[in-house]
């Protein structure tokens, strides 16, 4: 059973969405002040769901320390403030999704279920199934192992902490290496054709992962999109 943190200030709304969630199945704890969400952090939820504004300590803040924590559990973001700037900051702090405020609780439990299926599924099947064939892609001086959502950079001997969003990203790129891929045609596959915000997503991942991985050759085609050179 996934265990959920959801972190809502607002008792009413609390209770609506938490019913939701609970009616699928999951076990949810339900927070209204940051700090006590805090105090929550090393329990490692499978996902947490934090509004932006809360008592206490803040969505920004919260999320900095559970990254600090475990940088690849997954957080969903909601607020009813400025959504492209929540939207970017989030990203920057490794958030996995995001929903402006007004929202219908169904759509919290599709965004949910997708992220949940997407981070845990592969790696449920692969403890049940200890023969099944790791798909493996080779970006030297990266070696991306799909299944175990491992990334190891073999320059340096070390494995490298993405957030499940720049794994889904990079293994998109791998994939499609050598491919020139439209910036649209990246949001549908990465983020869901259910997602409606701005491209712009899409270049603030690519900066981040970048950053990560200065020997990555991706190259950007300005005015549409994005293609990764095989290293030969």
């Amino acid at each position: 059973m996934y265990r959920i943190y959801l972190v809502e200030d607002e008792p009413n709304l609390n209770q609506v969405l938490a019913s939701y969630l609970r009616n699928e199945g999951w076990e949810v704890e339900t927070f209204v002040d940051g700090g006590e969400a805090r105090k929550a952090i090393r329990n490692r939820p499978h996902l947490w769901i934090l509004d932006i504004m809360l008592p206490g300590v803040d969505g920004y803040q919260l999320i900095r320390e559970i990254k600090a924590d475990q940088e690849r559990l997954p957080v969903i973001f909601i607020s009813a403030r400025d959504a492209d700037i929540d939207r970017v900051v989030g990203l920057e702090l490794g958030s996995d999704d995001y929903l402006p405020k007004p929202f219908l609780p169904r759509e919290l439990v599709i965004r949910t279920r997708k992220l949940l299926e997407r981070i845990y599924t592969d790696r449920h099947e692969l403890s049940v199934d200890s023969s099944s064939v790791h798909t493996i892609h080779m970006l030297p001086p990266y070696r991306i192992d799909e299944q175990e959502r491992r990334v190891m950079d073999e320059q340096e001997n070390r494995e490298l902490e993405l957030t499940s969003k720049e794994f889904d990203l990079l293994v998109y790129f791998a994939v499609h290496a050598g491919q020139l891929m439209e910036r649209g045609q990246v949001l549908d596959s990465v983020w869901g054709d259910d997602y409606y915000g701005s491209d712009r997503v899409v270049d603030d991942l690519v900066r981040r992962l970048r950053k990560k991985m200065p020997h990555l050759r991706l190259e950007t085609v300005y005015g549409y999109g994005y293609r990764m050179v095989l290293k030969l």
